[in-house]
């Protein structure tokens, strides 16, 4: 988890620096974990624990911002860790850093309130990008395994309709499912935040769904990206 020049995460200011606690048990890891995000100038690293346990403990005392959770932790894994976190600090956003990938655990932890997962291995900027979409109250799936989750999820709404998305809507929904915050899409388009986000709203209202995560399944499963 090393990068030579680890791209900014384009936070808003209101929410930096942001507040992160480790929560991994492979002190290789760990180690690379804390150099990788110690690097953004706007994450603060406020805490290790290094099994499920110590987690929850050390969120409940230090009460960070985000959580990079692993899922196969000592003692108690990552799944319930996450369950107990969200139940005692329901604002604190978990990450799900893992090399687990079958589709029980995916959907389990998921259902434990995890707000992204992400699939160890991958570069940084992946990482950063799960971190940030979480930090912004998004959700997000490492593409890895995106397509395993939509089989789980009810099919799309009867009313989503390609056609009823503007050719912009449709420019935002395919950043979207590649995994981009709103930062990122409204660089990559050259929009302003608030615009990215009334196109965000705009999609979501028209395909019928209620978060990020829904849509892109829609956008995969209709075919349109």
């Amino acid at each position: 988890m090393s990068s030579e020049t680890p791209p900014s995460l384009n936070l808003p200011r209101e929410i930096t620096p942001l507040r992160i606690l480790i929560v991994e048990d492979d002190p290789m890891m760990q180690l690379g974990l804390e150099q990788s995000l110690a690097a953004q100038p706007e994450i603060t690293i406020v805490g290790q624990a290094e099994d499920g346990y110590m987690g929850v403990e050390a969120a409940k005392k230090l009460r960070p911002d985000l959580v990079v959770m692993d899922i196969g932790l000592p003692r108690l894994d990552g799944i319930a860790a996450t369950e107990q976190i969200k139940a005692a600090l329901p604002d604190v956003r978990v990450v799900m850093l893992t090399s687990h990938t079958t589709e029980q655990e995916i959907i389990a932890a998921l259902s434990s309130g995890a707000d992204a997962y992400c699939i160890k291995g991958a570069d940084v900027e992946r990482l950063l990008k799960a971190i940030a979409a979480a930090a912004e109250g998004a959700t997000y799936l490492d593409p890895q395994i995106g397509r395993q989750v939509i089989k789980h999820l009810s099919p799309p709404s009867p009313a989503a309709n390609a056609n009823n998305l503007s050719q912009r809507e449709m420019e935002v929904l395919k950043l979207i499912v590649e995994g981009y915050s709103n930062p990122e899409i409204a660089s990559a388009l050259y929009l302003s935040a608030n615009t990215v986000k009334t196109h965000v709203r705009g999609i979501m209202n028209k395909l019928a769904v209620d978060d990020r995560v829904q849509a892109a399944v829609v956008a995969l499963r209709s075919g349109w990206v």
